[in-house]
């Protein structure tokens, strides 16, 4: 007789059979495919076609649509981007979207900033308003910075009157007062913008590190927030970015050196440019240092107001240095067209800081450098000559 067999195979009244179990393997093919584990999901601020940057926070919903609330304090991001400016990289690109921007928690009183499209007039605003609710209105200075794009005509009367507008700004904030940098008054005609846009301007102070004082103090400003002052910090700031601007070009003049230096008797002598190159290069790079160094960090104790002047004095200093350390390589003509090439080079580089000083204006830098400018080409020259004709006289320097 056959056993019965329960539902599950076994039988009655025996050892039931044990069936092998197979467990299945994951594909490994699959675990190379799908990765690590899924990140974190899209934030709700992301759009097609944008990328949203590290210093927005978040948005605030107005009646003219969302606004960015970004950061007060900087991010790694942005002190990278800061330092690579401070040295001359990226520096004509370190810009902005124009707009509108919010910081904290602003509401329809809040005060409205206007500041440029530079990033680090941006990033230098925005920092010295934390804690406070306030709208920024961002121009589109084409990355220049404020003092700059208002000599430029880029922070102007027609683009604040624009972004008004395109902003919506009448629809976000009851009052009608706009706060602006007093470095932007050479450009903006507050008249003007009242007229075509209903919102005066108030000049705010020079520096943003006020800023917080001058919102206390009702938008009024101390005698020293007005004054614009161009101190030892301020100016060493400036030099490494002056000098990555001349790296480039001090590089083919180095060349030339080298080919002008090598000229003499017997038509050209790698051993006279190599020897008295390694001179002309020394005095070259003595220029470049004191007009793009030495000038700015001494620049209120040097005599004499013009910048060109200043700087010929320092590469003149600059010149006798290296006449006097390789004094026994050194003639009298070579030495003249030592003395005329540093003073011009440092002269020349002096006047790049006009534009970062309070000491000039615009007009005054213009008339400075028709006089300027000629003077230093005639150096150059003369030096040049002199270099090359030391090198006929002096038969015995290879």
């Amino acid at each position: 007789m056959k056993d019965h067999l329960d539902e599950s195979g076994a039988s009655f009244g025996k050892e039931p059979r044990l069936q092998p179990i197979f467990i299945s393997q994951p594909d490994p093919s699959e675990e190379v495919c799908c990765g690590p584990p899924a990140g974190p999901p899209s934030g709700p601020f992301e759009k097609p076609g944008y990328k949203l940057l590290g210093f927005v926070d978040s948005f605030l919903q107005t009646q003219a649509g969302p606004v960015p609330k970004v950061k007060t304090r900087p991010g790694l991001s942005d002190v990278i981007g800061t330092v690579a400016v401070r040295l001359g990289i990226g520096r004509n690109d370190y810009k902005i979207a124009p707009g509108l921007y919010c910081i904290g928690d602003p509401d329809d009183s809040s005060p409205v900033m206007v500041t440029a499209n530079y990033k680090l007039s941006f990033d230098t605003l925005r920092k010295d308003l934390e804690e406070v609710s306030a709208w920024v209105l961002v121009l589109d200075t084409r990355g220049i910075n404020v003092w700059c794009a208002a000599g430029k005509g880029t922070f102007s009367t027609d683009e604040v009157i624009r972004l008004i507008k395109l902003t919506h700004l009448d629809t976000i904030v009851k009052h009608r007062n706009l706060i602006l940098p007093q470095l932007s008054a050479t450009g903006v005609s507050a008249t003007r913008v009242k007229k075509a846009s209903g919102f005066s301007v108030i000049w705010g102070p020079v520096r943003t590190n006020d800023i917080k004082l001058f919102l206390k103090n009702g938008l009024k400003a101390e005698k020293s927030w007005r004054t614009v002052t161009f101190s030892f910090v301020e100016r060493f700031v400036l030099v490494p970015v002056e000098l990555s601007l001349v790296i480039k070009s001090a590089l083919w003049i180095l060349l030339a050196v080298l080919i002008i230096s090598g000229i003499g008797p017997g038509i050209f002598s790698i051993s006279s440019s190599i020897s008295r190159g390694f001179i002309a290069a020394m005095a070259l790079l003595s220029g470049i240092l004191a007009g793009a160094v030495a000038v700015p960090l001494f620049l209120p104790w040097i005599p004499f107001r013009a910048f060109s002047v200043k700087g010929a004095i320092m590469g003149i200093i600059a010149g006798l240095v290296v006449v006097f350390a390789l004094m026994e390589e050194i003639q009298l003509v070579s030495t003249i067209g030592i003395l005329l090439l540093t003073a011009a080079v440092s002269s020349y580089l002096a006047m790049n800081f006009t534009g970062a000083t309070p000491f000039t204006s615009p007009s005054g830098v213009e008339k400075e450098m028709r006089k300027a400018i000629p003077l230093q080409a005639a150096a150059i020259l003369i030096g040049i000559s002199a270099w090359v004709i030391d090198s006929f006289i002096n038969k015995g320097i290879t």
